[in-house]
């Protein structure tokens, strides 16, 4: 049997009406550059062929009630393409905005549990010319690098690159019979007291010096210290999303100039942006911002399974400062020592006490907190979600088709309805920006003092 991990599956507790949890893929294409054209058929044909040859999207997630432990991935009998894969079009005039507002459509919707928690809209009719494919898989299934490592098996570098192989399927052919399942089940519910045991000196043994050294302001700032904004609140399903892009080597230039990292150039954009936007509606608050930062652990953890290897750490975003660069600078200072703080968790600790989370306690908690809307009733735990996840820094081709951008859309929280996450594609820094719709009504101004902030810093850089 091939069983979600804890971290895997809380993402499945942890959804509801108002708060899916999946992840979206916008990817644009230059339709002239394909061998003989584009037309739908073609297109179809080609993305089904990769898709049947990777596992992911021919599995679904198995629960019952004799399911103790947390579901299972199994096969699909009854896989069909056609619940899958979508051919839309962009409503006209058919612009950025468009195109925005449908991506933020699809991203407010569920998905169907019964089947593989993945869909792939073929999106026509922009006003460039230009070919969407929008990608949207649950975070059950991927995070940030995993789901940027699958995106690029359905791509390509060549536009006629031969298949891949077909991959080993996962999991079970079928469900495991009832009396199977509720032996392990059973056997894993015993353990958790145990394992809790175990774990509980190593938490012991971090935590005061943790926080003590947090408290000393030599490390990250702590969650509930963020102010708060209006992007703080209990959200509904309907979203916003906006899109841009930037140059990578602009980005570098400012890096270079200033001796810091592009992460804490990319930050520092984001403070800047979120300075005025929260300025221009007499919104600022005196203290810093408080961002959450999804960091991969694929590379320091000791666990092969599952598909989210994922830790966090908080960066402090300078909005109280005024100067550009002294956001910055300020950035580049904090950045370093909240990373050093966060390095001396073991790597695998999240994935290790997610085995703990149980289905009718995270579903029964989430929906109290949405319905009692606790989100206000307690210190911001942080203001935002900022990703940045590192793309191929070569061209790519989809469908066979030149791609030109790719946009990633995560998702959004109760108490956390802002998203900034951006992806690093052949010199371009692709920036989704997804919010709950009742909270940031119009996110296109932080897309666009993004922009400024990088003309701003450089402008400084000279």
């Amino acid at each position: 049997m091939q069983r979600l991990t804890g971290l895997d599956a809380s993402f499945l507790y942890l959804e509801t009406a108002t708060q899916p949890l999946h992840v979206c893929a916008l990817v644009t294409v230059d339709p002239s550059t394909i061998p003989g054209g584009y037309s739908f058929e073609t297109a179809r044909r080609a993305l089904a062929d990769r898709l049947l040859r990777l596992p992911e999207f021919r599995r679904k997630v198995h629960t019952s009630w004799l399911n103790l432990d947390h579901p299972l991935w199994v096969e699909d009998q009854e896989f069909d393409l056609e619940h899958h894969l979508h051919r839309i079009a962009v409503p006209p005039p058919g612009g950025p905005g468009e195109l925005a507002e449908l991506c933020a459509h699809i991203a407010s919707q569920p998905m169907d549990r019964s089947r593989p928690l993945w869909e792939i809209y073929l999106v026509e009719g922009s006003a460039d010319g230009s070919l969407a494919v929008l990608a949207k898989m649950h975070h059950a299934s991927v995070d940030g690098v995993s789901g940027a490592n699958l995106m690029s098996q359905l791509a390509a570098l060549e536009p006629d690159a031969p298949l891949p192989e077909p991959e080993e399927r996962p999991g079970s052919p079928t469900p495991p019979g009832a009396l199977e399942l509720l032996a392990d089940g059973v056997r894993s519910f015993a353990r958790r007291p145990v394992r809790a045991l175990r774990m509980m000196p190593e938490l012991m043994g971090i935590v005061p010096g943790f926080v003590a050294r947090s408290l000393r302001g030599e490390g990250m700032r702590l969650p509930f210290t963020a102010p708060r904004t209006p992007f703080n609140r209990t959200i509904t399903a309907r979203r916003g999303v906006a899109l841009a892009q930037l140059d990578l080597d602009e980005i570098k230039r400012v890096k270079n100039a200033f001796d810091v990292t592009v992460n804490d150039v990319v930050l520092a954009l984001c403070s800047g942006a979120l300075r005025r936007y929260l300025a221009d509606r007499d919104e600022l608050p005196g203290k810093p911002l408080l961002a959450s930062v999804p960091v991969s652990v694929h590379d320091r953890t000791a666990r092969p399974e599952g598909a989210n290897k994922v830790s966090a750490w908080f960066a402090s975003l300078p909005t109280d400062l005024d100067d550009p660069v002294d956001r910055l600078r300020a950035l580049s200072v904090s950045n370093t020592r909240a990373k050093n703080h966060h390095h001396t968790v073991p790597a695998d600790m999240l994935q290790d006490w997610a085995r703990l989370a149980g289905p009718a306690t995270f579903g029964l908690a989430v929906r109290a907190y949405s319905t009692l809307r606790l989100a206000e009733k307690h210190p911001a735990v942080h203001n935002l979600v900022i990703s940045n996840v590192p793309g191929p820094p070569v061209p790519i081709y989809l469908l066979g088709a030149r791609v030109t951008g790719m946009y990633p859309l995560g998702p959004v929280f109760h108490g956390c309805g802002l998203n900034i996450t951006v992806l690093s594609l052949a010199g371009q820094v692709n920036v989704g920006v997804v919010c709950a719709a009742e909270l940031v009504p119009d996110p296109w101004p932080i897309v666009e003092g993004m922009r400024d902030e990088l003309t701003t810093l450089l402008d400084a850089a000279g």
